[in-house]
Protein backbone atom coordinates (compact mmCIF):
# COMPACT_ATOMS: atom_id res chain seq x y z
CA UNK A 1 0.00 0.00 0.00
CA UNK A 2 1.67 3.52 -0.71
CA UNK A 3 2.65 5.85 1.59
CA UNK A 4 0.45 8.42 -0.35
CA UNK A 5 -3.12 6.86 0.24
CA UNK A 6 -5.51 8.24 2.84
CA UNK A 7 -5.92 6.34 6.03
CA UNK A 8 -8.78 6.29 7.93
CA UNK A 9 -8.25 6.87 11.76
CA UNK A 10 -10.89 5.31 14.05
CA UNK A 11 -10.64 7.40 17.57
CA UNK A 12 -11.55 5.33 20.87
CA UNK A 13 -13.58 7.71 23.30
CA UNK A 14 -10.49 8.57 25.60
CA UNK A 15 -8.42 9.87 22.89
CA UNK A 16 -11.38 12.75 22.73
CA UNK A 17 -11.55 13.14 26.69
CA UNK A 18 -8.04 13.33 26.66
CA UNK A 19 -7.55 16.06 23.91
CA UNK A 20 -11.22 17.57 22.48
CA UNK A 21 -9.38 18.63 19.57
CA UNK A 22 -7.69 15.66 18.62
CA UNK A 23 -10.39 15.15 15.50
CA UNK A 24 -8.32 18.27 13.84
CA UNK A 25 -4.97 16.45 14.52
CA UNK A 26 -4.85 14.29 11.47
CA UNK A 27 -4.23 16.88 8.58
CA UNK A 28 -5.32 15.04 5.07
CA UNK A 29 -6.38 11.72 6.61
CA UNK A 30 -10.13 10.31 7.72
CA UNK A 31 -11.54 10.13 10.91
CA UNK A 32 -14.56 7.87 12.67
CA UNK A 33 -16.09 7.94 15.33
CA UNK A 34 -18.06 4.73 16.59
CA UNK A 35 -21.52 4.81 17.36
CA UNK A 36 -20.32 4.04 20.95
CA UNK A 37 -18.13 6.33 21.07
CA UNK A 38 -20.97 9.07 20.98
CA UNK A 39 -22.49 6.77 23.58
CA UNK A 40 -19.43 6.85 26.07
CA UNK A 41 -18.61 10.39 25.30
CA UNK A 42 -22.78 11.07 26.40
CA UNK A 43 -22.05 9.31 29.61
CA UNK A 44 -19.51 11.11 30.58
CA UNK A 45 -20.77 14.53 29.75
CA UNK A 46 -21.83 15.66 33.60
CA UNK A 47 -19.31 16.89 36.16
CA UNK A 48 -17.06 19.27 36.76
CA UNK A 49 -14.00 17.12 36.12
CA UNK A 50 -11.62 17.94 33.35
CA UNK A 51 -12.30 15.02 31.16
CA UNK A 52 -16.40 16.03 31.40
CA UNK A 53 -15.25 19.42 30.31
CA UNK A 54 -13.60 17.83 27.69
CA UNK A 55 -16.00 15.88 26.53
CA UNK A 56 -18.95 19.17 26.28
CA UNK A 57 -16.16 20.58 24.58
CA UNK A 58 -15.99 17.54 21.64
CA UNK A 59 -19.28 17.96 21.40
CA UNK A 60 -19.82 21.42 20.24
CA UNK A 61 -17.17 20.89 17.81
CA UNK A 62 -18.85 18.23 16.53
CA UNK A 63 -21.83 20.33 16.78
CA UNK A 64 -20.36 22.98 14.77
CA UNK A 65 -19.19 20.80 12.18
CA UNK A 66 -22.59 19.05 11.64
CA UNK A 67 -23.78 22.63 11.50
CA UNK A 68 -21.60 24.21 9.02
CA UNK A 69 -21.91 21.02 6.65
CA UNK A 70 -25.50 20.34 6.96
CA UNK A 71 -27.22 16.73 8.10
CA UNK A 72 -27.83 15.43 5.35
CA UNK A 73 -24.41 15.21 4.11
CA UNK A 74 -23.47 12.77 7.28
CA UNK A 75 -23.21 9.36 5.36
CA UNK A 76 -20.88 10.86 2.63
CA UNK A 77 -18.56 12.31 5.49
CA UNK A 78 -18.04 15.73 7.04
CA UNK A 79 -15.15 18.19 5.76
CA UNK A 80 -12.99 18.84 8.99
CA UNK A 81 -11.63 22.91 9.06
CA UNK A 82 -8.58 23.11 7.07
CA UNK A 83 -5.32 23.16 8.76
CA UNK A 84 -1.95 24.17 9.17
CA UNK A 85 1.21 21.53 9.68
CA UNK A 86 2.74 24.71 11.39
CA UNK A 87 2.99 28.30 12.77
CA UNK A 88 2.81 30.21 9.26
CA UNK A 89 2.28 27.19 6.60
CA UNK A 90 0.05 26.90 4.32
CA UNK A 91 -2.79 25.24 4.48
CA UNK A 92 -3.15 21.54 3.63
CA UNK A 93 -6.40 19.83 2.23
CA UNK A 94 -7.86 18.23 4.99
CA UNK A 95 -9.65 15.08 5.80
CA UNK A 96 -13.08 14.29 6.58
CA UNK A 97 -15.69 13.26 9.96
CA UNK A 98 -17.30 10.14 9.57
CA UNK A 99 -20.09 8.88 11.76
CA UNK A 100 -20.98 5.11 12.20
CA UNK A 101 -24.14 5.23 10.25
CA UNK A 102 -24.97 1.45 10.02
CA UNK A 103 -24.04 -2.01 11.35
CA UNK A 104 -20.44 -2.25 11.04
CA UNK A 105 -20.54 -6.56 11.47
CA UNK A 106 -17.00 -7.49 12.63
CA UNK A 107 -15.81 -11.44 13.23
CA UNK A 108 -14.51 -11.20 16.48
CA UNK A 109 -13.42 -14.29 18.20
CA UNK A 110 -15.95 -15.91 20.48
CA UNK A 111 -13.27 -15.05 23.62
CA UNK A 112 -14.14 -11.14 22.65
CA UNK A 113 -18.03 -10.73 23.27
CA UNK A 114 -19.21 -7.47 21.71
CA UNK A 115 -21.36 -5.75 24.72
CA UNK A 116 -18.31 -4.66 26.26
CA UNK A 117 -17.32 -1.13 24.57
CA UNK A 118 -14.00 -1.72 23.95
CA UNK A 119 -14.60 -5.06 22.24
CA UNK A 120 -17.31 -3.11 20.16
CA UNK A 121 -15.04 -0.75 19.26
CA UNK A 122 -12.65 -3.35 17.56
CA UNK A 123 -15.80 -5.03 15.97
CA UNK A 124 -16.04 -1.89 14.46
CA UNK A 125 -13.07 -1.28 13.25
CA UNK A 126 -12.62 -4.73 11.98
CA UNK A 127 -16.04 -4.35 10.33
CA UNK A 128 -14.71 -0.99 8.58
CA UNK A 129 -11.64 -3.06 7.27
CA UNK A 130 -13.29 -5.81 5.60
CA UNK A 131 -15.65 -2.26 3.91
CA UNK A 132 -13.08 -0.52 2.44
CA UNK A 133 -10.04 -3.20 2.26
CA UNK A 134 -8.20 -0.57 -0.43
CA UNK A 135 -7.88 2.29 3.11
CA UNK A 136 -5.31 1.72 5.52
CA UNK A 137 -7.83 1.10 8.86
CA UNK A 138 -6.30 2.33 12.26
CA UNK A 139 -7.43 2.19 15.44
CA UNK A 140 -6.07 5.34 17.59
CA UNK A 141 -6.77 4.80 21.52
CA UNK A 142 -4.76 5.63 24.66
CA UNK A 143 -5.93 1.81 26.33
CA UNK A 144 -3.19 -0.36 26.01
CA UNK A 145 -5.19 -3.25 26.72
CA UNK A 146 -6.85 -2.10 24.05
CA UNK A 147 -4.17 -2.08 21.75
CA UNK A 148 -2.52 -5.30 22.60
CA UNK A 149 -6.58 -6.90 22.08
CA UNK A 150 -6.36 -4.75 18.73
CA UNK A 151 -3.33 -6.53 17.89
CA UNK A 152 -4.25 -10.35 18.50
CA UNK A 153 -7.37 -9.77 16.46
CA UNK A 154 -5.40 -8.26 13.36
CA UNK A 155 -6.11 -4.57 13.52
CA UNK A 156 -3.59 -1.89 13.33
CA UNK A 157 -3.57 0.16 17.04
CA UNK A 158 -1.82 3.17 17.57
CA UNK A 159 -1.29 5.43 20.51
CA UNK A 160 -2.04 9.42 20.83
CA UNK A 161 0.87 11.09 20.13
CA UNK A 162 0.17 14.77 19.03
CA UNK A 163 0.16 15.65 22.94
CA UNK A 164 3.52 14.29 23.42
CA UNK A 165 5.65 17.60 24.39
CA UNK A 166 9.00 15.49 23.67
CA UNK A 167 9.62 12.25 21.99
CA UNK A 168 11.95 10.90 25.22
CA UNK A 169 11.93 12.18 28.99
CA UNK A 170 15.54 11.85 28.97
CA UNK A 171 15.70 14.83 26.29
CA UNK A 172 14.02 17.20 29.13
CA UNK A 173 15.62 20.09 30.04
CA UNK A 174 17.39 19.56 33.25
CA UNK A 175 18.84 23.44 33.83
CA UNK A 176 22.33 22.87 34.43
CA UNK A 177 25.32 21.59 32.30
CA UNK A 178 28.58 20.86 32.82
CA UNK A 179 31.50 22.55 30.89
CA UNK A 180 34.03 20.36 28.72
CA UNK A 181 37.33 20.29 29.60
CA UNK A 182 38.55 22.55 26.90
CA UNK A 183 35.80 25.34 27.44
CA UNK A 184 38.14 27.78 28.43
CA UNK A 185 40.50 27.71 25.83
CA UNK A 186 37.67 27.76 22.86
CA UNK A 187 35.88 30.93 24.83
CA UNK A 188 37.70 32.45 27.59
CA UNK A 189 40.01 34.89 25.10
CA UNK A 190 37.01 37.53 24.61
CA UNK A 191 36.37 36.89 28.44
CA UNK A 192 35.02 40.26 30.17
CA UNK A 193 34.49 40.42 33.97
CA UNK A 194 33.11 43.03 36.43
CA UNK A 195 31.78 43.15 40.13
CA UNK A 196 28.57 44.66 40.54
CA UNK A 197 26.54 44.32 43.58
CA UNK A 198 29.23 42.40 45.39
CA UNK A 199 28.09 39.67 42.63
CA UNK A 200 31.17 38.37 40.08
CA UNK A 201 30.04 38.15 36.26
CA UNK A 202 31.68 37.63 33.30
CA UNK A 203 30.78 38.13 29.58
CA UNK A 204 31.68 35.65 27.25
CA UNK A 205 31.29 34.62 23.55
CA UNK A 206 31.94 31.01 21.65
CA UNK A 207 29.90 27.94 20.28
CA UNK A 208 28.66 26.47 23.35
CA UNK A 209 27.46 29.57 24.04
CA UNK A 210 24.23 30.08 21.69
CA UNK A 211 22.55 26.19 23.10
CA UNK A 212 22.19 28.06 27.00
CA UNK A 213 18.64 28.82 28.59
CA UNK A 214 18.16 32.04 30.54
CA UNK A 215 18.35 31.13 34.04
CA UNK A 216 20.31 27.84 33.26
CA UNK A 217 23.23 27.02 35.74
CA UNK A 218 26.70 26.19 33.89
CA UNK A 219 29.30 24.37 36.45
CA UNK A 220 33.04 23.54 35.83
CA UNK A 221 34.76 21.47 39.14
CA UNK A 222 33.96 21.87 42.23
CA UNK A 223 34.77 25.81 42.11
CA UNK A 224 33.07 27.11 39.27
CA UNK A 225 29.07 27.65 39.66
CA UNK A 226 27.05 30.14 37.64
CA UNK A 227 24.04 30.63 35.83
CA UNK A 228 23.40 32.46 32.97
CA UNK A 229 21.32 35.78 32.91
CA UNK A 230 21.36 36.73 29.35
CA UNK A 231 22.16 35.11 25.99
CA UNK A 232 22.09 36.51 22.80
CA UNK A 233 23.63 35.13 19.56
CA UNK A 234 27.25 33.47 20.57
CA UNK A 235 27.51 35.49 23.21
CA UNK A 236 26.36 35.18 27.26
CA UNK A 237 26.49 36.69 30.47
CA UNK A 238 26.96 34.76 33.77
CA UNK A 239 27.00 35.54 37.09
CA UNK A 240 28.71 33.73 40.35
CA UNK A 241 26.12 31.97 42.07
CA UNK A 242 25.22 32.73 46.25
CA UNK A 243 26.64 29.41 47.99
CA UNK A 244 23.85 28.22 49.98
CA UNK A 245 25.76 25.66 51.41
CA UNK A 246 27.19 27.68 53.84
CA UNK A 247 25.24 28.30 57.26
CA UNK A 248 26.12 31.95 57.20
CA UNK A 249 23.79 32.18 54.32
CA UNK A 250 20.97 29.32 55.70
CA UNK A 251 17.71 29.68 54.71
CA UNK A 252 15.66 29.02 57.78
CA UNK A 253 17.84 27.43 58.94
CA UNK A 254 18.29 24.85 56.21
CA UNK A 255 21.69 24.95 54.07
CA UNK A 256 21.78 23.05 50.88
CA UNK A 257 23.55 19.63 50.76
CA UNK A 258 24.71 19.60 47.31
CA UNK A 259 24.86 21.00 44.10
CA UNK A 260 21.66 20.75 42.48
CA UNK A 261 20.27 21.97 45.73
CA UNK A 262 22.82 25.02 45.80
CA UNK A 263 21.25 25.91 42.26
CA UNK A 264 16.94 25.46 43.03
CA UNK A 265 17.95 27.77 46.14
CA UNK A 266 19.27 30.40 44.15
CA UNK A 267 16.18 29.76 42.02
CA UNK A 268 13.77 29.77 44.88
CA UNK A 269 15.48 33.21 46.73
CA UNK A 270 15.81 35.20 43.59
CA UNK A 271 12.63 38.16 43.38
CA UNK A 272 13.31 38.19 39.22
CA UNK A 273 12.31 34.53 38.71
CA UNK A 274 8.64 34.37 38.95
CA UNK A 275 8.35 30.95 37.71
CA UNK A 276 10.01 27.59 38.87
CA UNK A 277 10.43 23.93 38.74
CA UNK A 278 11.80 21.30 40.81
CA UNK A 279 12.32 17.69 39.06
CA UNK A 280 13.41 14.89 41.43
CA UNK A 281 12.69 11.51 43.05
CA UNK A 282 11.41 11.37 46.88
CA UNK A 283 13.98 12.73 48.83
CA UNK A 284 15.73 15.19 46.86
CA UNK A 285 14.71 17.39 48.60
CA UNK A 286 11.78 19.55 46.70
CA UNK A 287 9.42 20.45 49.15
CA UNK A 288 11.70 21.43 51.67
CA UNK A 289 13.89 23.90 50.02
CA UNK A 290 10.55 25.58 48.80
CA UNK A 291 9.12 25.71 51.91
CA UNK A 292 12.27 27.31 53.97
CA UNK A 293 12.58 30.06 50.76
CA UNK A 294 9.24 30.64 51.06
CA UNK A 295 9.04 31.31 54.53
CA UNK A 296 12.19 33.36 54.28
CA UNK A 297 11.01 35.29 51.63
CA UNK A 298 7.15 35.88 53.27
CA UNK A 299 7.93 36.41 57.05
CA UNK A 300 11.75 37.74 56.88
CA UNK A 301 11.72 39.65 53.80
CA UNK A 302 7.67 40.23 53.66
CA UNK A 303 8.24 39.86 49.29
CA UNK A 304 5.03 38.10 49.91
CA UNK A 305 1.71 38.51 51.69
CA UNK A 306 1.07 34.34 52.74
CA UNK A 307 2.42 31.29 51.29
CA UNK A 308 -0.06 29.06 49.39
CA UNK A 309 0.40 25.33 49.59
CA UNK A 310 -1.57 23.06 47.24
CA UNK A 311 -1.11 19.38 45.72
CA UNK A 312 -3.07 17.59 43.11
CA UNK A 313 -5.92 15.06 44.48
CA UNK A 314 -5.88 12.39 42.24
CA UNK A 315 -8.59 12.30 40.76
CA UNK A 316 -7.68 15.24 40.21
CA UNK A 317 -11.40 17.51 39.79
CA UNK A 318 -13.50 15.32 41.24
CA UNK A 319 -15.19 16.71 44.58
CA UNK A 320 -12.83 16.85 47.85
CA UNK A 321 -15.41 14.64 49.42
CA UNK A 322 -17.38 13.76 52.55
CA UNK A 323 -13.85 14.84 54.83
CA UNK A 324 -15.68 17.02 57.76
CA UNK A 325 -14.86 20.36 58.30
CA UNK A 326 -13.54 23.27 56.38
CA UNK A 327 -11.68 23.40 52.29
CA UNK A 328 -8.22 23.55 54.58
CA UNK A 329 -9.43 20.70 56.82
CA UNK A 330 -10.52 18.45 53.98
CA UNK A 331 -7.21 19.34 51.93
CA UNK A 332 -5.19 18.48 55.38
CA UNK A 333 -4.87 14.38 54.38
CA UNK A 334 -3.46 15.06 51.32
CA UNK A 335 -0.44 17.45 52.83
CA UNK A 336 0.93 15.02 54.78
CA UNK A 337 4.34 15.41 52.81
CA UNK A 338 4.02 19.58 53.20
CA UNK A 339 3.33 19.34 56.73
CA UNK A 340 6.38 16.85 57.74
CA UNK A 341 8.44 19.33 56.16
CA UNK A 342 7.13 22.45 57.99
CA UNK A 343 7.42 19.96 61.33
CA UNK A 344 11.47 20.25 60.12
CA UNK A 345 11.33 23.25 59.48
CA UNK A 346 9.71 24.96 62.54
CA UNK A 347 11.44 22.68 65.02
CA UNK A 348 13.45 25.16 67.65
CA UNK A 349 14.83 24.48 71.41
CA UNK A 350 14.66 28.10 71.78
CA UNK A 351 11.44 29.36 73.68
CA UNK A 352 10.31 25.92 74.54
CA UNK A 353 6.78 24.50 74.22
CA UNK A 354 5.28 28.34 73.98
CA UNK A 355 7.41 29.19 71.98
CA UNK A 356 6.85 26.37 69.45
CA UNK A 357 3.52 27.14 70.27
CA UNK A 358 3.71 30.86 69.03
CA UNK A 359 5.47 30.26 65.97
CA UNK A 360 3.03 27.52 64.56
CA UNK A 361 -0.09 30.32 65.23
CA UNK A 362 2.07 32.38 62.85
CA UNK A 363 2.95 30.07 60.39
CA UNK A 364 -0.79 28.87 60.25
CA UNK A 365 -2.00 32.31 59.77
CA UNK A 366 0.80 32.88 56.86
CA UNK A 367 0.24 29.63 55.17
CA UNK A 368 -3.12 28.41 53.41
CA UNK A 369 -3.74 24.58 52.29
CA UNK A 370 -6.03 25.18 49.39
CA UNK A 371 -7.78 22.58 47.01
CA UNK A 372 -7.15 22.79 42.98
CA UNK A 373 -10.51 22.27 42.60
CA UNK A 374 -11.87 25.85 43.42
CA UNK A 375 -8.52 27.78 41.71
CA UNK A 376 -10.25 29.09 38.40
CA UNK A 377 -11.60 32.41 38.05
CA UNK A 378 -9.32 33.39 41.19
CA UNK A 379 -6.05 35.90 40.84
CA UNK A 380 -3.23 35.63 43.61
CA UNK A 381 -1.61 38.95 44.26
CA UNK A 382 2.00 38.73 46.06
CA UNK A 383 1.58 35.38 46.86
CA UNK A 384 3.97 32.39 47.00
CA UNK A 385 2.37 29.30 45.79
CA UNK A 386 3.53 25.66 45.96
CA UNK A 387 1.80 23.54 43.74
CA UNK A 388 3.16 19.72 44.39
CA UNK A 389 2.53 16.52 42.87
CA UNK A 390 2.46 18.79 39.11
CA UNK A 391 3.68 15.50 37.07
CA UNK A 392 -0.50 14.70 37.70
CA UNK A 393 -1.94 17.81 35.74
CA UNK A 394 -2.22 18.08 32.01
CA UNK A 395 -0.68 20.75 30.29
CA UNK A 396 -4.18 22.18 30.10
CA UNK A 397 -4.72 22.41 33.75
CA UNK A 398 -1.45 23.33 34.49
CA UNK A 399 -1.92 26.45 32.11
CA UNK A 400 -5.19 26.93 34.21
CA UNK A 401 -2.78 27.32 37.32
CA UNK A 402 -0.57 28.93 36.09
CA UNK A 403 -2.51 31.77 34.83
CA UNK A 404 -3.86 32.41 38.29
CA UNK A 405 -0.49 34.57 39.46
CA UNK A 406 -1.54 37.88 39.47
CA UNK A 407 1.02 40.60 40.13
CA UNK A 408 3.98 39.72 42.39
CA UNK A 409 3.40 36.51 43.01
CA UNK A 410 5.62 33.09 42.11
CA UNK A 411 4.56 29.96 41.44
CA UNK A 412 6.90 27.03 42.51
CA UNK A 413 5.71 23.27 40.33
CA UNK A 414 6.84 20.31 42.25
CA UNK A 415 7.13 16.78 40.54
CA UNK A 416 8.28 13.37 39.87
CA UNK A 417 7.40 12.40 36.33
CA UNK A 418 8.39 8.85 37.01
CA UNK A 419 5.21 8.74 39.63
CA UNK A 420 2.04 9.22 37.88
CA UNK A 421 -1.32 8.13 38.39
CA UNK A 422 -3.62 10.17 36.51
CA UNK A 423 -5.05 7.56 33.52
CA UNK A 424 -3.51 8.02 30.14
CA UNK A 425 -0.99 11.64 31.36
CA UNK A 426 2.65 9.89 30.75
CA UNK A 427 6.10 11.18 31.01
CA UNK A 428 6.21 12.85 28.06
CA UNK A 429 2.45 13.99 28.20
CA UNK A 430 2.56 15.38 31.93
CA UNK A 431 1.84 19.03 32.03
CA UNK A 432 5.21 19.39 34.79
CA UNK A 433 7.18 17.89 31.36
CA UNK A 434 4.95 20.88 29.24
CA UNK A 435 5.96 23.32 31.37
CA UNK A 436 9.41 22.62 31.74
CA UNK A 437 9.74 22.41 28.45
CA UNK A 438 8.01 25.71 27.33
CA UNK A 439 9.48 28.29 29.92
CA UNK A 440 13.01 26.89 29.32
CA UNK A 441 13.41 30.19 26.83
CA UNK A 442 11.79 32.38 29.35
CA UNK A 443 13.99 35.02 31.06
CA UNK A 444 11.78 35.28 34.86
CA UNK A 445 11.68 31.31 35.00
CA UNK A 446 13.66 28.50 36.04
CA UNK A 447 14.39 24.58 36.38
CA UNK A 448 16.45 22.40 38.01
CA UNK A 449 16.40 18.24 38.36
CA UNK A 450 17.51 16.95 41.60
CA UNK A 451 19.42 13.89 41.15
CA UNK A 452 20.45 13.27 44.77
CA UNK A 453 18.55 11.68 47.21
CA UNK A 454 18.93 13.52 50.85
CA UNK A 455 16.59 11.52 53.43
CA UNK A 456 19.07 9.21 55.29
CA UNK A 457 21.26 6.35 54.74
CA UNK A 458 18.54 4.16 55.11
CA UNK A 459 16.57 5.26 52.41
CA UNK A 460 19.68 5.56 50.03
CA UNK A 461 20.46 1.90 50.43
CA UNK A 462 16.78 1.16 50.06
CA UNK A 463 16.42 2.90 47.01
CA UNK A 464 19.48 1.03 45.54
CA UNK A 465 19.03 -2.45 46.35
CA UNK A 466 15.24 -2.81 46.73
Amino acid sequence: MGADVKKRFVLDTNVLMHDPTAIFRFEEHDVFLPMVVLEELDAHKKGMSESARNVRQISRFLDEIMHEAGQSNVASGLPLPMISRSAGADTVPSGRLFFQTEPLPGKLPDSLPGNKPDNTILATTLGLQEKHPDRQVILVTKDINLRIKASVVGVRAEDYYNDKVLEDVDLLFSGFAELPDDFWEAHGEAMDSWTEGGRNYYRLQGPNVSEWQPNQFVSAGDDFHAIVRHVEGDSATLEMVRDFRTPRNGVWGITARNTEQNFALNLLMDPEVDFVSLLGAAGTGKTLLTLAAGLTQALEQNLYNEIIMTRVTVPLGEDIGFLPGTEEEKMTPWMGALMDNLEVLTRSEEGGDWGRAATNDLLQSRIKIRSLNFMRGRTFLNRYIILDEAQNLTPKQMKTLITRAGPGSKIICLGNVSQIDTPYLTETTSGLTFVVDRFKTWAHSGHVTLMRGERSRLADYASEVL
